[in-house]
C-alpha cells in the first residue's frame, strides 16, 4: 500500500509538472516578464527568457496537496504540518516573486536585503513555534541532547503559552543558514536546482531507510508523509532544473527561496536529520561563510550580491565551463550525502571537516595554481 501510494503521487507529479511549467511559462511571456541577460557577463550571449518560473514548484505542491488530504490518510498532526508548509510557502513565494519582478524592472515595490533577512528569521521563528521545530540534537558520543528543557511560560487570565526559546533560536539559525547557502548557489544555470534535487533524493533515501528500520507507528507514518511530499516535488524540481540549464525559462528568487525552505523543513521532519542535509549542502554552507567573511574584510555589505566571491564564479575564473562546475557540485554533493546516510554523528562531523577542506582546495589552492 505504501509503495503504491508513493508511485501514484510520483507518476501524477511527472505528468502534471510539465503542464504546470508550460502554463507558468506561457503566462510569464504574456505578461512580458523577461529577464535581462545583458547585465550578467556569463549570460550576454542569449536572448531574454521568461523570468520567475520557479513559482511552479509551489503551484505543483498546492494543486496536488488536496490529494494528500483526501487519500493519504495521515494524522491531524501531519496534516497540520502540511498546512504550515503550504502557508509559509505561499507567503515567501509571493515576497520572492515581487523581488523577481523588481529584478527585471516590473515592480515598484523593492525588497531590500535586510527585509529578506527579516523574512528568513521570521520563517525560522514561526517554524520554531510549531511542532516542526528542532527540539533535539544528536550527541557526538551517541544519544540526543534535548533542547526543549528550557522554556518560558506565560499565563494571562485563561490564556497560557509556552515558548521553547532554545529550539526557536536553533531553528532560526538553521533556516537563515540554509536560505543563504542555497541562494548563494544561484549563479550557474541548473546548479541550485541540481543540488536541491540531490538533497531531496538523499532525504527520500533516508526516509525509506527509516521506514524499513524503525517500525514504530509514529516513525512509519512520518516516513510516509515525507516520501509523499518528496514524490510530488522531485519531478517538478527535475523539470525546472532542465529548463533552467537550457535557459528556456529563468527560475528567479521564488525558486531558490522555496527550494531552501523545503530542504530546511523536510530535513527537520525527517527526524532532525540536519547533519545529513548539511552534508549535501556542505560546499555552499562553507561558501556562505567564506563569502560573508570576504565581503566584510573587503568593507562590502555582506548581504549584497556580487559576481566575484561565490564558489562557482571563482571556478569560472579558473577556466572551468558551466558543465564542469555543475558536475563537480553534483558529484561531491551526491557523495557527501550518500556517505552521511550511513555515518554516525562523529562520522558526519569528520565528513563536514573534509567538505571544508575540499571547498578550500577548490578555491584557494587552485587560485594559486592559476596565478602561477
Amino acid at each position: 500500500m505504501f509503495t503504491l501510494q508513493f508511485a501514484v503521487f510520483f507518476i501524477a507529479s511527472i505528468l502534471l509538472s510539465p503542464l504546470i511549467l508550460g502554463g507558468i511559462s506561457y503566462l510569464l511571456k504574456k505578461a512580458n516578464f523577461f529577464d535581462r541577460p545583458h547585465l550578467y557577463k556569463s549570460e550576454k550571449w542569449r536572448k531574454p527568457a521568461p523570468y520567475g518560473a520557479g513559482i511552479s514548484i509551489l503551484v505543483t505542491l498546492l494543486l496536488m496537496s488536496p490529494l494528500i488530504f483526501l487519500f493519504a490518510d495521515f494524522s491531524p498532526l501531519l496534516e497540520k504540518r502540511l498546512i504550515i508548509i503550504l502557508g509559509i510557502g505561499i507567503i515567501i513565494s509571493i515576497i520572492s516573486f515581487i523581488d523577481d519582478l523588481d529584478t527585471i524592472g516590473k515592480s515598484k515595490v523593492k525588497i531590500p536585503p535586510i527585509a529578506r533577512l527579516i523574512m528568513q528569521i521570521g520563517v525560522g521563528a514561526i517554524i520554531g513555534l510549531t511542532s516542526i521545530k528542532i527540539s533535539y540534537m544528536s550527541h557526538i558520543l551517541g544519544g540526543i541532547i534535548p533542547l526543549d528543557e528550557w522554556f518560558w511560560s506565560f499565563h494571562i487570565q485563561n490564556f497560557a503559552m509556552t515558548i521553547y526559546w532554545i529550539p526557536i533560536l536553533v531553528t532560526i539559525i538553521w533556516y537563515v543558514v540554509v536560505f543563504n547557502a542555497v541562494n548563494f548557489s544561484d549563479g550557474v544555470p541548473g546548479l541550485t536546482g541540481g543540488f536541491a534535487l540531490i538533497s531531496f533524493i538523499i532525504l527520500a533515501c533516508l526516509a525509506f531507510k527509516l521506514y524499513l528500520t524503525d517500525t514504530s507507528l509514529a516513525s512509519q507514518e512520518n516516513s510516509r508523509f515525507l516520501l509523499t511530499i518528496l514524490a510530488i516535488i522531485i519531478p517538478i524540481t527535475y523539470f525546472l532544473t532542465r529548463a533552467d540549464i537550457s535557459r528556456k525559462v529563468i527560475m528567479g528568487d521564488s525558486w531558490t527561496i522555496m527550494l531552501a525552505f523545503l530542504i530546511a523543513t523536510l530535513a527537520i521532519i525527517a527526524g532532525g536529520k540536519i547533519a545529513t542535509a548539511m552534508s549535501v549542502l556542505g560546499l555552499y554552507l562553507i561558501d556562505f561563510v567564506y563569502v560573508i567573511t570576504a565581503r566584510i574584510l573587503n568593507g562590502q555589505n555582506p548581504m549584497k550580491w556580487d559576481q566575484t566571491h561565490h564558489l562557482h564564479f571563482r571556478l569560472m575564473e579558473l577556466g572551468l565551463t558551466q558543465n564542469q562546475i555543475r558536475f563537480i557540485v553534483y558529484f561531491l554533493s551526491s557523495i557527501f550525502g550518500i556517505a552521511a546516510i550511513f555515518l554516525p554523528t562523529i562520522g558526519k562531523i569528520i565528513l563536514f571537516i573534509i567538505i571544508g577542506w575540499v571547498t578550500i582546495f577548490l578555491t584557494e589552492i587552485l587560485e594559486k595554481v592559476r596565478k602561477k
